[in-house]
């Protein structure tokens, strides 16, 4: 039986090579696969020919439970359904296994996001250099302004860059941001956010006189606003002189980060799912697992059957 498999096997390669045009790595990785699938049926006393439903689900069990990731899984299965679609096409079976097959859940990406230090150390070499009384320092005082609410407020860049011009007469501590869909929500400013916006503000009439602008990031383009792919461009730039890899900045790592770093300081996710414009509140989930640390120690502090294992113990 084992030997027929193997048969089988063969001309399955083959005919991915000479009839599908496979490069020769996806054959080496089909090759491997369907000889781990085989080594495992082994096990089970099955041939790879007269093998189930349950017996293929049982290996992609055994996967799982090996530690094996989920695109690593999903890439055997392919293989597998592959071989069996062969196997039926050819009619060495009169069925199809892996056709029930469900494909292994990709577990959600997690964002990209900034340590609450390299944050800190990122918007105080913007402001140190917002200081430098030199040509640019528009630029450079804009920067600080873009970092400033992007941090302080969770913004999309799109709505960063494209504020009115109005929010430098805005009095308060609060802004309402238009989002996706006309939505609008209300989102609040640090002082610092203010202070970095009032200083830009003034340098800008200060280049510019009295020259009205619809957008608080004026810019000779298109749409009559700082392009969002230029603000991206300066922050990794900013970024590698404050030492930080320019892979891990952008601006949505800084919505990122604020997001977390609220929530590790005990901000409710319901208000955070507000503050981000965000329509549905699994959106926002994913930002949980920087509390997870957090939870266990509140359980374990505070459950009345964690602190009576301790007194056992």
């Amino acid at each position: 039986m084992a030997d027929l498999s193997a048969a089988h096997a063969e001309a399955f390669l083959e005919m991915m090579s000479a009839e599908r045009g496979a490069a020769k790595n996806t054959l080496a990785s089909y090759e491997k696969d369907l000889d781990e699938l085989r080594s495992f049926l082994m096990q089970r006393r099955v041939a790879m020919t007269s093998a189930s439903s349950a017996d293929l689900q049982a290996f992609l069990a055994h996967m799982a439970k090996e530690g094996y990731k989920a695109s690593s899984q999903a890439r055997r299965l392919s293989a597998i359904r592959q071989f069996y679609k062969f196997l039926y096409a050819e009619n060495i079976r009169e069925d199809d296994p892996s056709g029930i097959l469900d494909a292994p859940k990709k577990a959600r990406a997690l964002p990209k996001t900034l340590t609450e230090s390299d944050t800190s150390r990122l918007i105080a070499l913007a402001a140190e250099e917002a200081k430098v009384d030199a040509p640019g320092k528009l630029e450079r005082l804009r920067m600080l302004a873009l970092l400033e609410l992007c941090y302080a407020t969770g913004m999309r860049v799109s709505e960063l860059v494209s504020l009115p011009a109005t929010v430098l007469g805005a009095e308060g501590r609060f802004l309402i941001i238009k989002g996706k869909g006309s939505k609008e929500r209300l989102v609040a400013l640090t002082k610092a956010a203010i202070a970095a916006v009032t200083a830009y503000g003034a340098e800008l009439r200060a280049v510019h006189g009295d020259k009205d602008f619809a957008y608080l990031f004026p810019a000779a383009s298109a749409t009559g606003y700082l392009p969002r792919q230029v603000f991206a461009r300066d922050l990794k730039s900013l970024g590698a002189r404050a030492g930080i890899s320019a892979a891990a900045l952008s601006p949505h790592v800084i919505r990122h980060a604020f997001a977390s770093h609220l929530l590790a300081h005990g901000a409710d996710l319901r208000v955070v799912q507000e503050l981000l414009g965000h329509s549905d509140i699994s959106t926002t989930q994913i930002y949980t697992h920087v509390l997870d640390e957090k939870l266990r120690e509140l359980v374990e502090t505070h459950h009345p059957l964690a602190k009576s294992a301790k007194n056992r113990a």
